[in-house]
């Protein structure tokens, strides 16, 4: 598995904002997609292209166009945050979504929604904010691999923890994960530290 952590100043400056616990969520929202952009403009720097002849106004000359096509998912409902940056950039990327959740005790994710579209041919991006445990991450690529058949997946997600990157490599070997840190460690709670708290409920103002 690879592991992409930007490396870029406009990257910090946001993440940077998204940590503190000052920040309130309209202004959080803004910083994700900010953020998300950087993300999935990494994610999908390899993307397949074919040549072609483009008349200017002045002469014809050579351009490239996308020729591999999208699908997003985020996980719900964090997510969410990260949506709009993959539409925005590629707007003809097909949604689909997954309904995961983590078991405050046990620590482990179950499901409650799914609803993918096809996706044969195309590279799905699985937005999950928080790659924590990793056991939402490697559940929902599990997910898709059994029900969607895409022909590639990637892990975008805004920070990781050394242990759920430990555990999407282990289960799922040829998942690149692209993340704006890799933070130090989870807590007893399974929080990512330094982390940025409840992704969700900073996103969507239920803290």
């Amino acid at each position: 598995m690879t592991l992409t952590v930007l490396d870029h100043p406009l990257a910090a400056d946001l993440l940077a904002r998204l940590r503190d616990e000052r920040t309130p969520p309209d202004l959080f929202r803004t910083l994700t997609r900010r953020l998300g952009w950087l993300l999935v403009l990494e994610a999908t720097r390899d993307l397949a292209t074919d040549p072609i002849d483009v008349p200017t106004p002045l002469e014809t000359t050579s351009g490239q166009v996308i020729t591999e096509r999208l699908v997003a998912i985020p996980v719900l409902r964090a997510g969410l945050g990260l949506l709009d940056a993959a539409t925005d950039l590629y707007p003809d990327t097909v949604v689909g979504y997954l309904g995961m959740e983590r078991d405050e005790i046990t620590l482990q994710p179950r499901d409650y929604y799914a609803k993918l579209p096809p996706m044969e041919g195309r590279r799905a991006l699985v937005l999950d904010p928080m790659l924590a445990t990793g056991g939402s991450g490697t559940a929902a690529v599990t997910h898709i691999k059994a029900n969607a058949g895409p022909k590639s997946i990637s892990f975008v997600c805004v920070v990781a923890a050394p242990e759920g990157v430990k555990r999407l490599a282990a289960d799922h070997p040829e998942v690149p994960v692209f993340t704006a840190a890799l933070d130090r460690q989870l807590n007893d709670q399974g929080f990512i530290l330094p982390g940025l708290g409840d992704f969700g409920d900073r996103l969507h103002g239920t803290v």
